[in-house]
């Protein structure tokens, strides 16, 4: 079933912070049972339960929106690959250990002071779901920060994997930023926050982490783009097939 992005700012708004988490929270649940160590194991899937948890909220809350009946598990399991708006960045396959570390640190880098931010939102249901999430980001973020100091700081091999993280993913980093034209409205109506004018909080967290890790912030200006218009990478298709297999084999399941 294919979705049609409607001509509402905040339908799409909304599908895309859920299309975000959800996505993220499909890759770290992927280490379920394969983290280097128990605690890990745990963390990591903690943290894909509390980004599930935001996906529900939202796509909820864009089926809401949208008016035509269609729940969560519809916007979650029914659409095809370029219905999806979720960023390049999640969907990134998890690699080794730093790799899935690195993409998590970028986010949870933004999504901190992002959600923070939406508390002010003149959306009540967006400010409420931004009030619970912010919680769970600044942990999420801490978790990651802490992981990157300890492998950048560690032996040379843990440092070299954490180096070619931080530099493979560092092109998909860009996306967090954008806005169309839709978003820019959304922004003037006080409902969503500019992500550009979180650049600068995000640059120095980035910057302050890397640091301490001993490890070199990478200077690429090139961003790769496409996740929020439906243009993914080869990696997306693969993951949903796992991730919507459920659903589309015994039709009407429910989370």
């Amino acid at each position: 079933m294919s979705t049609t992005i409607t001509d509402s700012p905040l339908f799409t708004y909304a599908l895309r912070r859920a299309d975000d988490a959800l996505i993220l929270g499909h890759r770290l649940s992927e280490w379920c049972g394969h983290a280097p160590m128990l605690e890990e194991d745990m963390a990591l899937s903690n943290i894909a339960l509390d980004l599930i948890g935001q996906a529900r909220e939202l796509y909820s809350y864009a089926g809401a929106v949208e008016g035509k009946g269609r729940g969560e598990d519809q916007l979650a399991y029914l659409r095809e690959e370029r219905d999806y708006r979720n960023l390049l960045l999640v969907e990134q396959p998890n690699g080794d250990f730093a790799r899935t570390l690195a993409r998590q640190f970028y986010y949870s880098a933004f999504a901190d002071p992002y959600w923070r931010a939406m508390m002010r939102s003149s959306d009540p249901t967006l400010a409420a779901i931004a009030a619970k999430s912010e919680k769970e980001s600044a942990y999420h973020l801490r978790h990651a920060s802490e992981w990157m100091i300890r492998l950048g700081d560690g032996t040379p091999e843990s440092h070299r994997r954490a180096q070619d993280a931080v530099d493979a993913l560092w092109a998909f980093a860009g996306e967090l930023f954008d806005a169309d034209a839709g978003e820019q409205r959304l922004i003037e109506a006080g409902v969503a926050i500019d992500p550009a004018s979180l650049r600068d909080i995000w640059q120095s967290t980035i910057s302050s982490v890397l640091s301490e890790a001993t490890l070199t912030l990478p200077t690429g200006t090139w961003v790769q783009r496409g996740g929020r218009s439906g243009r993914h990478s080869e990696h997306l298709g693969r993951l949903l097939t796992e991730l919507q297999y459920m659903q589309r084999t015994y039709p009407g399941q429910t989370w």
